[in-house]
């Protein structure tokens, strides 16, 4: 495979001393990229800012670390690899029912690549070209779930342990969705979002609110100034499978078109 774009450095990148701040101590990262002078690089950063990171060229060798009962908080997975790439890598994750979050780092931009990487279970997707301080935020933001309740939602009615509404019951504090007592297998994000549209039922939710509960508040990705709503509608259309492979009337969730969704339930 090509060099990578990615900016890693074996020297402290500037402006990461903030960000390292940030993260809590002991973090464990699994990072699955055949190419090794990035793996290498990119350890090295990671490593200084606070992360245990376990590295492997392959995916087949990161799936057999998994399996003896490693416990990763976060993967960082390329696509383009020889043997297994990265979207086989993660169906076997997932298949296996591991429930760690997983983060593709790859040089592949077109659109297709990210819809295809939320559809099948990860929960971000970051180009190699960004800097290091980006991924960073973007390991904290999932890891930590630190990302604050938009000042339009009441605060009393978003931070209960146990939320429901109607046959949808959210339990916050393991993540766990169940609608009509059967559980639906959201990942993080999806949680995330299912947790602001039902709290804010009956009233619409724009693609950027939505949006920024995955990436931060002004993060841009996609093709132009708008392409974050291809990225939300990748997120909604697995939600609404997710939802439909427990009820097969689901229907709590409508389009409000050139704006965002609403939930009706």
């Amino acid at each position: 495979m090509a060099s990578d774009a990615f900016p890693a450095s074996r020297a402290r990148i500037k402006g990461m001393g903030q960000e390292a701040a940030m993260v809590q101590p002991r973090t464990r990262v699994l990072l699955i990229d055949d190419n090794e002078l990035f793996r290498e690089s990119l350890s090295l950063n990671l490593n200084e800012a606070g992360f245990d990171v376990h590295a492997f060229a392959t995916g087949e060798d990161a799936l057999a670390h998994l399996t003896v009962g490693a416990d990763e908080d976060v993967v960082l997975l390329d696509w383009m690899m020889p043997g297994m790439n990265g979207i086989e890598v993660l169906r076997r994750i997932r298949e296996a029912n591991f429930p760690v979050p997983i983060i593709f780092l790859t040089e592949l931009t077109d659109q297709i690549y990210e819809e295809a990487a939320l559809q099948g279970g990860a929960v971000d997707f970051v180009e190699k070209s960004r800097s290091f301080s980006i991924l960073l935020r973007r390991i904290n933001l999932i890891v930590q779930g630190a990302k604050t309740v938009p000042d339009n939602v009441s605060p009393k009615a978003s931070t209960g342990p146990v939320f429901r509404r109607g046959p949808l019951e959210l339990r916050r504090e393991t993540v766990r969705a169940f609608w009509k007592g059967i559980e639906v297998p959201l990942t993080i994000t999806e949680f995330k979002m299912v947790d602001l549209l039902a709290t804010r039922a009956g009233k619409d939710v724009r693609y950027r609110d939505l949006y920024d509960l995955v990436h931060g508040e002004g993060f841009i990705t996609g093709t132009g100034a708008e392409g974050y709503r291809a990225n939300v509608r990748a997120f909604v259309k697995r939600i609404r499978e997710k939802f439909r492979a427990a009820d097969d009337n689901w229907d709590a969730l409508e389009n409000y078109s050139g704006f965002g969704y609403r939930w009706t339930a």
